[in-house]
């Protein structure tokens, strides 16, 4: 073990030289350590309309059905309608400013409305006005549907209540701290695949096999630096997200779940890095590899993402904890793998 170990200190040693993975790391802790002030500019990306502030979106209402529209804008703070005579006009001030958006509503033989919706292209509140445009229609929609119900032959199902939740506590939670716990786990298995092929391009290979390391030493010395590189990152991402305010539940089951996805990427970016021992191969084939394993994990009963969104919130199912339970197994399945093409082949340059 203290063969491993001295293995695993000399890799962390040689990754202060890594410009790229330190800025990396860097990039990280800043997220982390200012999370509370970024998140009001990385809402305004999750969600628009949260941010609006006093922005008040003008909406210029013409066609034979206006009026049926302009009490669902009038009824909401940040919208107020603009009625127009005819298209043209609406048109001219849309052009010219006046108004950020227009809805031409008209009515079809059996009382249907059709809605034509005009927004801005290329202008820097598109986002909000196009955010702002899908809401209004959401609630027509809904209007429309409660005046044509005596029409229908089976009352359709109510839609759920809208919970009317903060964006900032499910970005939070959903976006930023599953973000924290798997960014360090993708740097990792990087990691992993330049420690091993760097030996064969540098030709230091050769001096490791004449000291009294073998081939399992130095794979796993290599394997616990890169492994327990993950969750110590993502625990002191953790930490400092309380610091912050952001209230983290299940800390320990978070970090099992990291490492295990840790050990596994690793196992992943080892064994690539074995078979091929060329860097920029390894790098692409773990690269896409990883594409492909992450994309299939949503179709698992819960997806990662989810998983660590459950826990961090508090609200973790029996569900959740057998997912735990079974990414630990695949990433011991993957450290065998390791171990066994190591053993069998050994580090023949």
């Amino acid at each position: 073990m203290d063969k491993r170990l001295t293995v695993a200190r000399r890799e962390l040693a040689s990754l202060r030289s890594e410009k790229t993975i330190v800025l990396a790391i860097l990039i990280q802790l800043f997220i982390a350590a200012f999370s509370s002030f970024l998140a009001v500019g990385l809402v305004s990306l999750y969600d628009p309309g949260s941010v609006s502030g006093e922005f008040v979106v003008e909406f210029g209402v013409t066609g034979e059905a206006g009026e049926d529209i302009e009490p669902v804008i009038l009824r909401e703070d940040g919208w107020r309608a603009v009625e127009y005579d005819t298209r043209e006009n609406a048109m001219a001030d849309f052009r010219r400013g006046d108004v950020h958006a227009v809805l031409v509503v008209e009515r079809g033989p059996r009382g249907r409305a059709q809605v034509d919706a005009i927004a801005p292209d290329g202008n820097i509140q598109t986002t909000l006005i196009v955010t702002q445009l899908k809401e209004v229609l959401d609630q027509f929609e809904q209007r429309e549907r409660q005046r044509l119900s005596s029409r229908l032959d089976r009352q359709p199902v109510n839609p759920v209540p809208d919970a009317g939740s903060s964006p900032y506590f499910s970005f939070t939670y959903t976006v930023l701290v599953p973000l924290l716990t798997f960014l360090p786990v993708f740097l990792s298995g990087s990691t992993t695949v330049d420690a091993i092929t760097e030996e064969y391009d540098r030709g230091t290979l050769e001096l490791l096999r004449v000291t009294p390391l073998t081939s399992t030493d130095i794979v796993d010395g290599k394997l616990l630096a890169m492994g327990l590189l993950a969750p110590l990152q993502a625990g002191t991402w953790l930490v400092l997200l309380s610091f912050q305010g952001t209230t983290v539940r299940n800390p320990l089951e978070i970090l099992l779940l990291v490492t295990a996805f840790s050990i596994a990427i690793v196992a992943l970016g080892a064994l690539l890095a074995l078979h091929l021992r060329d860097r920029k191969q390894a790098q692409f084939l773990f690269s896409m590899g990883l594409l492909v394993v992450f994309s299939a994990t949503y179709l698992l009963p819960e997806s990662p993402a989810n998983t660590v969104a459950k826990l961090a919130i508090g609200s973790p199912s029996s569900l959740t904890h057998a997912m735990v339970g079974v990414y630990v197994g695949l990433s011991l399945v993957g450290y065998a793998a390791v171990r066994k093409v190591v053993e069998t082949r050994g580090l023949r340059s």
